[in-house]
């Protein structure tokens, strides 16, 4: 088995090889690290994600696939999980240097033959289903112990939809799976770009009116002719406040929307947000604003 890379780690860092086989969630198309052998990996360079649990549990299959005497390059943001990464290797029996670096941290290890502890983080950190959600959900995906009170706010004020629609940013398909809930809904098409979120989504959402698409609405099309779009969309990449994500999931609901179709969505009140809709949509209301949070209905 070749090298594995996980995530997009800076190259004056460290980079993979060519060749390395991807298996960030977050990359469409990767492939799943679950999935992986034992001891057959020959290398693996991990930019290590900020969450504890879901870092813990990365790290632990990735020492699991590896083959004794395999190389791991581990690094991390200081202030995201970097100070803690030397630690936790040594904590499963893989004691690791410990180089800083340009506001990272940069772990070199050879895996032993014999390490300790990753069934229990494996386990930590694998889908799980919370009851007082009802849901299906994992570490590391988006409000995956909660209900975003974006997400709620949004799920209060939706009318009851109908004919054919989209929801961009679909995460656990909590938002689907309230739209569906009107008999009047034909078909909607969930999409996210969280590969986990996407393999809870098809537990949490069993309606076959529901499409559920593991895909990136930054270079995807969808589908065209929407009655409406519902939407909570991130507003960070890799740990940063990105305004222009939210930006390109509302261009991509005007572009799928018909005449007078709707855009439904929810939006941290300090993000502007507004003028894009105005830029778009022939009308935009404000529907809600509260709690630090704005609903909006915008239509094409």
């Amino acid at each position: 088995m070749p090298h594995a890379v996980y995530g997009h780690p800076p190259v004056d860092l460290a980079e993979a090889p060519h060749d390395a086989v991807q298996f960030s969630p977050l990359v469409v198309d990767s492939a799943r690290i679950e999935d992986i052998a034992d001891a057959t990996l020959d290398g693996a360079t991990v930019f290590a994600p900020a969450g504890t649990i879901e870092r813990r549990y990365i790290l632990a299959h990735v020492l699991r696939a590896l083959a004794p005497g395999a190389r791991l390059i581990a690094l991390a943001p200081k202030d995201r999980g970097g100070t803690r990464l030397g630690k936790e290797l040594a904590g499963f029996g893989c004691p690791a240097s410990d180089q800083p670096r340009r506001h990272h941290r940069i772990c070199t290890a050879t895996r032993p033959a014999g390490v300790t502890g990753l069934e229990a983080a494996i386990d930590e950190g694998g889908p799980r289903h919370i009851d007082n959600l009802a849901l299906c959900t994992q570490p590391g995906v988006f409000s995956w112990d909660r209900l975003d009170p974006g997400t709620a706010l949004l799920m209060s004020r939706l009318p009851a939809l109908k004919g054919k629609g989209a929801d961009l940013g679909s995460g656990l398909g909590l938002l689907g799976r309230a739209v569906l809930a009107s008999a009047a809904v034909t078909e909607i098409t969930l999409i996210d770009l969280d590969r986990r979120a996407i393999e809870m989504a098809r537990r949490n959402v069993s309606d076959p009116r529901a499409r559920i698409v593991w895909g990136d609405l930054r270079g995807k099309a969808i589908p065209s002719g929407l009655d409406f779009a519902v939407s909570n969309p991130p507003f960070h990449d890799g740990g940063a406040e990105d305004q222009a994500l939210g930006k390109s999931f509302i261009q991509r609901a005007a572009e799928a929307l018909r005449p007078g179709g709707a855009l439904w969505l929810v939006a941290n009140a300090h993000l502007p947000y507004e003028a894009t809709l105005r830029e778009l949509f022939r009308s935009v209301t404000t529907v809600a604003q509260e709690g630090g949070y704005k609903v909006f209905e915008a239509r094409k």
